[in-house]
């Protein structure tokens, strides 16, 4: 796709050809972090792609988007969605995703064993895993909930639990 818009300058003198314009024919592309552009003379265009990987499904009002791992939301494709990604479901939820998935990675939490993120407009969230266990976060001190929930989800007198519910500071509830 990169090669295809950047087609039109092959061949064409570099003193006419301008960093801003390769940028803008490429900028709209999905999975594009950032592009550096450098002329080397005479006759010579280094061009820099830096990619942003897909890491998870925002569902929006019934339409599906690639959220990637600069927190762009990018259309949805078939092909891309096929690696198991978890899917995010919540109004504002693409908003709000990025902190709680920093949260998430500062805490050395198991991403690959997220299902389902869950938002709900109070600001807190749910994990479903894999094994269809949920979790539920507290909106507030979600920090510490998360390094817990990394100890109980470890633990084997958890392992027949279904829900465990973090929301309540200093109390654990499980079902």
């Amino acid at each position: 796709e990169i090669s295809k818009r950047l087609s039109y300058i092959y061949k064409k003198n570099l003193i006419l050809i301008k960093g801003e314009t390769i940028k803008k024919l490429v900028d709209s592309l999905d999975f594009l972090e950032k592009i550096e552009v450098k002329k080397k003379s005479p006759n010579t265009i280094i061009i820099k792609i830096f990619e942003t990987n897909p890491i998870a499904i925002l569902h929006i009002k019934e339409k599906k988007y690639l959220l990637d791992s600069s927190s762009k939301i990018n259309s949805f494709r078939e092909d891309l969605a096929a690696k198991d990604l978890p899917n995010i479901f919540g109004e504002d939820a693409g908003k709000y995703f990025q902190d709680f998935f920093y949260q998430l990675e500062s805490s050395n939490f198991p991403k690959n064993k997220i299902k389902n993120y869950y938002y709900f407009q109070i600001g807190r969230w749910d994990l479903q895993l894999i094994n269809d266990k949920i979790i539920k976060f507290p909106d507030v001190k979600t920090i510490n909930a998360i390094k817990k929930s990394i100890e109980l989800i470890n633990r084997k007198d958890f392992i027949n639990y279904n829900v465990i519910d973090l929301r309540v500071p200093g109390k654990i509830v499980v079902e």
